[in-house]
């Protein structure tokens, strides 16, 4: 597949990049300032100059599948996490793409369990996501807990709704979950959370809400 990485440049981007560069899939990697296309090209990606809050239908052009792992960082949590994403799901609808895995977060149809510093975000995402779940794009919306950088183990726990007690994940594994997640079909249609557990990446999402 010929796959655009929204957010190539950051922690989970970078790692999301590298992974589909080694992979079969052709890969493009979005960034939005020129400073940072080598970096990209480095990863073994084509780099693709594009702001979410702009027009993005150049970035999704011939493209067949999107991972959105962008963000804000808090900066603009309506105009990136929301609307940015909506913006990319919409040109990726009108471009043919078909695919779209979408980087969320635990917690996001839930923001009051969350600090009150994050409730915003976690709003933007779910009005985000819900938007994802209403577009005729094949979806996967993958929502971690509290990310780390710490070496993935390869191994994490899925569900609609885990049990909290630690609640963490390396990003080099949300990295691999979303790459692994993208061919999968157990994985279409899902919206499921994702921590560090014990189960091999590929055998925890052959049935990532763990319905069987």
């Amino acid at each position: 597949m010929e796959v655009l990485v929204a957010g190539s440049h950051g922690q989970v981007g970078q790692h999301v990049t590298e992974r589909l560069a080694e992979s079969d899939h052709r890969v493009r990697g979005m960034v939005r300032d020129e400073a940072q296309r080598s970096d990209i090209a480095d990863l073994g990606a084509e780099p693709v100059l594009a702001d979410l809050t702009e027009d993005v239908t150049h970035a999704v052009e011939g493209c067949d599948a999107v991972i959105f792992a962008a963000g804000s960082g808090g900066d603009d949590v309506w105009g990136v996490d929301r609307d940015g994403a909506v913006n990319l799901v919409e040109a990726a609808e009108a471009e043919g793409a078909d695919r779209f895995v979408m980087l969320s977060s635990i917690n996001a149809d839930s923001p009051d369990e969350s600090p009150e510093e994050l409730r915003e975000y976690l709003e933007a995402k779910a009005e985000a996501d819900e938007h994802l779940r209403e577009s005729d794009l094949t979806y996967t919306i993958v929502r971690p807990g509290a990310l780390t950088n710490e070496a993935g183990t390869g191994r994490i726990r899925t569900g609609a709704d885990l049990d909290r007690e630690g609640d963490e994940i390396p990003r080099e594994d949300v990295a691999e979950t979303l790459v692994t997640a993208l061919p999968m079909e157990s994985t279409h249609g899902r919206t499921f959370e994702v921590l560090s557990g014990d189960e091999p990446i590929e055998s925890a999402l052959a049935d990532p809400l763990n319905e069987k």
